[in-house]
């Protein structure tokens, strides 16, 4: 396996564990619920049908960048959602280390169990997973322009 298959396959693993948990948790499932925030926890307790959607939505954007890895369009969408993950799950993993090292103190408290699953888990999942994704759309090129390098070079 390339370098490019590999890290389009980490990003996929990446985007399909975090699938994985939030069906789990719409399913009823409660093993590391706490990790995701208490106040998640209460939001999404009545509203189970939106993990599910939630989850759909993350396996979808998983899967499709590594079947389809030529297509302009995906290339397109995939780059703005790898930028998304990284910076959403950068700022999230450094404010809940920030809250750790009591840099940042939030005004109801502490809830040491989401800050564990945001600092250690799931923010920095986000991150591999954009990386992971960025990494190989910057390292490939569409079939479509390598073809016509190659025919250029020629």
């Amino acid at each position: 396996m390339g370098v490019v298959r590999a890290l389009f396959a980490l990003a996929c693993i990446a985007g399909l564990t975090h699938a994985a948990f939030s069906a789990y948790w719409a399913a009823g499932g409660t093993w590391l619920l706490a990790t995701a925030g208490q106040t998640m926890v209460e939001q999404f307790e009545s509203m189970t049908w939106v993990l599910w959607i939630v989850a759909g939505i993350k396996a979808l954007a998983a899967v499709i960048p590594l079947l389809a890895p030529d297509n302009p369009l995906i290339r397109g969408v995939s780059w703005v959602g790898g930028f998304v993950l990284v910076v959403w799950g950068g700022l999230s993993t450094v404010i809940a280390l920030a809250v750790f090292a009591g840099v940042y103190i939030p005004k109801g408290g502490i809830d040491r169990a989401g800050m564990i699953g945001h600092a250690f888990l799931w923010d920095p999942l986000f991150v591999l997973w954009g990386v992971a994704l960025l990494g190989a759309l910057a390292t490939s090129r569409p079939r479509r322009l390598r073809d016509v390098n190659e025919v250029a070079d020629a």
